[in-house]
Order: C-alpha cells, then sequence, then structure tokens
C-alpha cells in the first residue's frame, strides 16, 4: 500500500534513511520499516541496518537505495591517488 510512495521517494532522493523516508512522505515510521521490508524481500531496494549516535544515544534504523543503483563518489581526493 505504501509501496509506492516510498519507491518514488527514494527515487527522486537516493539514499536514504527510514526515518528520513518517513517524515518526507508522511507515513508512519512503523509502516515504511514494514514496507521496506517487503520492498527487500522483493529485491527492489538494497537495505541495511545503521546504527547513529546523535547526542550519545544509540539510535538504529535502516538505510535504504534502490537496488542496483549505486551512490555518487564524494568530491575531493581519494587516499592513494
Amino acid at each position: 500500500m505504501y509501496d509506492a510512495p516510498i519507491l518514488l521517494h527514494l527515487k527522486k532522493n537516493g539514499q536514504q534513511l527510514d526515518h528520513e523516508i518517513a517524515a518526507a512522505t508522511g507515513i508512519p515510521l512503523k509502516k515504511v520499516r514494514l514496507s521496506l521490508s517487503d520492498l527487500s524481500a522483493r529485491g527492489e531496494i538494497s537495505r541495511c541496518s545503521v546504527t547513529q549516535f546523535p547526542n550519545g544515544k544509540p539510535v538504529e534504523g535502516f538505510l535504504c537505495r534502490i537496488a542496483g543503483t549505486i551512490p555518487p563518489k564524494t568530491p575531493g581526493r581519494k587516499p592513494g591517488s
């Protein structure tokens, strides 16, 4: 049910965290996570678990992107170049 708006958001904005997707689409975080699980099981997105530490407190979530896409390289010099 929420798969289409989530896929559209990821196609438009690239790699995103689950809470960023929820905030941008207005879909509750619990429903976003369920949809992300379904999309990942079908192979439509790549998903990995991440833990961030804002203000020293661990916050767990998912980092997602459309399957088969590679994030752009970061600007600047690279080691060994």
